[in-house]
């Protein structure tokens, strides 16, 4: 059911528990697949099965609405990061659940909301939240990663930063796997968070790793799930 505005064109056409959450899944759809510049928020309404002016009731512009999608895809992450980063695990523990997680929201969330990352309208002011949270998620992969490389000897710089953009690899498999180029394993994200502690120089047993990291997913127990 709708909170606001007229009552709808058509029957319910998106998933969601209220019309902000049709109307987001809409826009994540119409942005991911004809492209963030092609799309208009007259389309939005008509995919929602709703006019264009109830739209405005809960999102005044385009903008709003990719702000709030792209938000959803770092804050839950973000605090996941946080919370990991704060506990006794130990660093290679963290890394690998703060991985897995992230790795597997991308993997898992309805639309691949993280290939509008690179679209240039985000490098604009309205957009600096975003972009802010962006970066403060990435410093706290670069924290653990910091954390795991004080037992690593020879260690290049920058590979502190390698954990967080093997997670984002996840994002252009999915754009692949879209045109018809299947992701090369079905846990995928398994397959990420090993090697994201494998490049910071893990070596011991990634299956005694996935049984510890139990302990540091107790933290996420009631964490979001991202759009």
């Amino acid at each position: 059911m709708t909170t606001a505005g007229r009552p709808r064109l058509s029957t319910k056409k998106r998933p969601g528990e209220t019309a902000r959450e049709e109307i987001l899944d809409a826009a994540a759809e119409l942005f991911t697949t004809r492209g963030y510049t092609n799309t208009s928020t007259r389309m939005i309404a008509e995919a929602v099965g709703m006019r264009q002016a109830s739209l405005y009731h809960h999102f005044a512009t385009k903008d709003e609405l990719l702000d709030a999608l792209l938000s959803g895809t770092v804050d839950a992450p973000l605090e996941v990061a946080q919370a990991i980063h704060a506990s006794a695990s130990r660093p290679e523990v963290k890394m690998y659940a703060l991985a897995l997680f992230d790795a597997g929201q991308l993997s898992r969330s309805r639309w691949n909301l993280g290939a509008l990352y690179l679209l240039p309208e985000l490098r604009e002011d309205r957009f600096e939240t975003f972009r802010a949270h962006r970066y403060a998620l990435m410093n706290r992969y670069a924290e653990i990663a910091a954390e795991m490389l004080e037992y690593v000897d020879g260690t290049l710089p920058g590979t502190e930063e390698l954990p967080f953009r093997l997670v984002e690899t996840v994002v252009n498999g999915r754009a692949d796997a879209e045109n018809d180029r299947p992701l090369a394993a079905p846990d995928y994200a398994r397959v990420i968070a090993e090697a994201a502690v494998r490049v910071l120089g893990w070596t011991g047993s990634v299956d005694a790793l996935h049984a510890l990291h139990a302990e540091a997913v107790e933290l996420l127990a009631d964490a979001p799930v991202r759009a």
